[in-house]
């Protein structure tokens, strides 16, 4: 069993680069008309995709409005080719490693992208 997310959200997102490098994917949240996202903290006019490290993250989430969704794994070369780069061109931001109320570090799909690119190599 993995243990639960901190409530420092750093060292989250620290375990999400981690993990994803780890395991070789990471998870979403889908249902029948699409992917989850919702509203950035910073800017409403701008919407999140949450992405986790681990299923039963995502999966804690699947609950109320969201109970349509389940946790679809992405692997991290996918990831990182495509998913990344679209979600930049389509002005998304990602969610990483969210807590149960939803709260985490959001941020630009290619600092992501550079994060994990630098983790990886190192």
């Amino acid at each position: 069993m993995t243990s639960p997310l901190s409530d420092d959200f750093d060292q989250n997102y620290d375990q999400f680069i981690a993990e994803a490098i780890d395991l070789g994917c990471v998870w979403a949240l889908e249902g029948e008309e699409g992917f989850a996202l919702c509203p950035s903290v910073e800017n409403e006019e701008i919407d999140v995709m949450p992405l986790w490290s681990q299923p039963e993250y995502a999966q804690a989430h699947c609950k109320e409005e969201w109970s349509v969704y389940k946790p679809v794994p992405i692997a991290l070369e996918e990831l990182l080719d495509e998913w990344l780069p679209g979600m930049h061109s389509d002005v998304v931001f990602v969610g990483v490693n969210w807590d149960e109320n939803m709260e985490g570090v959001e941020l630009e799909p290619l600092d992501l992208l550079e994060e994990i690119d630098r983790e990886a190599a190192s």
